[in-house]
């Protein structure tokens, strides 16, 4: 039995604020110029810096996308980031149909990681963002504006398996779940 692999969307979808998570501002067109499968739509992704709204599904953001929204907002340099990070945030939306992934941090360029470092931030020195292999965020479920808690993301991205770090944020001013693909650790920030 041979399965057949749709091509990459052309263009990545971005969700129009006024239509809240309802559906994809542009139809996305598949590089051979056919519409693509009707796919469900997860949520959206938002760059809490920029406010940029990205529609989350089983094929979009592209890796690319995703490694630009998460660019480093001093600088704006971004590099690919690794994959399994894309692939755990679509793993665990799924359980939340509608949700919106708030993006804090993704790739740090030195100069801001290190700007981060000077203002007390609880910041690494050679910290996986820099690598482009950790991703911050919340989860904010459909019909709500408060996020999940930090320790119950951590219990579920350990339920897919995740076998990278995991840091949580459970303060009022911080409130997200980092996630790394280097070793397997745990942290709480306080």
């Amino acid at each position: 039995m041979s399965s057949t692999v749709a091509a990459p969307l052309a263009a990545d979808a971005s969700v129009p604020r006024s239509m809240r998570l309802a559906s994809k501002k542009a139809t996305p067109v598949l590089e051979d110029g056919r519409s693509p499968p009707d796919l469900p739509l997860f949520g959206t992704l938002v760059q809490v810096h920029t406010n940029e709204r990205v529609a989350l599904d089983a094929t979009a953001p592209s890796q690319d996308r995703f490694s630009k929204l998460l660019a480093d907002r001093v600088t704006g340099s971004s590099i690919l980031l690794d994959a399994r990070l894309l692939e755990l945030l679509r793993t665990l939306i799924a359980r939340y149909p509608g949700a919106r992934i708030e993006l804090v941090s993704g790739f740090r360029s030195p100069k801001l990681n290190e700007m981060l470092r000077k203002k007390g931030h609880h910041v690494a020195s050679h910290s996986q963002h820099s690598l482009g292999h950790a991703c911050d965020f919340r989860i904010v479920p459909a019909g709500t504006e408060r996020p999940l808690a930090p320790a119950f993301v951590e219990r579920q991205i350990r339920d897919t398996g995740w076998d990278g770090g995991v840091g949580i944020y459970p303060t009022q001013k911080d409130w997200f779940v980092h996630a790394d693909v280097g070793p397997n650790r745990r942290w709480v920030s306080k």
